[in-house]
């Protein structure tokens, strides 16, 4: 793939995936932004030897979650963590009252465990149907129905 190519890939996809991370980050901007930011260079690094132009989306929504997960343990090492109170204040200070909307879910998501809080917002916030799921975590389809709480259709 060449670099024109990975920067339109990226533009389409983009806006999707910084929503998804900040949700996953119970809304902390930062941290969301700085894991975009690695699996973006991730990802520019390795697009070299990646061809499947349909499958970009999945690939990089596959390395933004190994890079949520690296950073997650990171931060546990180092005794980080951040309640859902900080994480409030944090989208409070640095958007104005619009993004108060998604108070309710970082509260309803900010006690699943990581790959639960994954499966659910590529499913209810991204739509993205349970086989693109799977890739994206590499799991079998029938783990992210499982972590899918409590919604699924025998159809999906």
């Amino acid at each position: 793939m060449n670099r024109e190519t990975f920067t339109q890939l990226v533009s389409q996809t983009l806006p999707s995936l910084r929503r998804f991370l900040l949700a996953a980050c119970s809304g902390n901007s930062d941290e969301a932004d700085d894991v975009a930011q690695e699996a973006l260079m991730k990802a520019y690094v390795a697009s070299c030897r990646f061809e499947d132009e349909e499958g970009f989306s999945a690939w990089l929504y596959r390395i933004a979650c190994n890079t949520l997960i690296d950073h997650q343990r990171k931060r546990m090492v180092r005794g980080e963590t951040i309640s859902i109170d900080k994480a409030h204040d944090v989208v409070g200070v640095s958007r104005s009252d619009d993004n108060f909307e998604y108070q309710e879910l970082y509260q309803a998501i900010d006690g699943l465990m990581m790959s639960e809080r994954t499966a659910v917002l590529l499913f209810y916030m991204e739509d993205r149907p349970i086989k693109e799921i799977a890739t994206i975590m590499n799991v079998a389809e029938g783990t992210v129905k499982g972590r899918q709480i409590p919604r699924l259709s025998s159809t999906d």
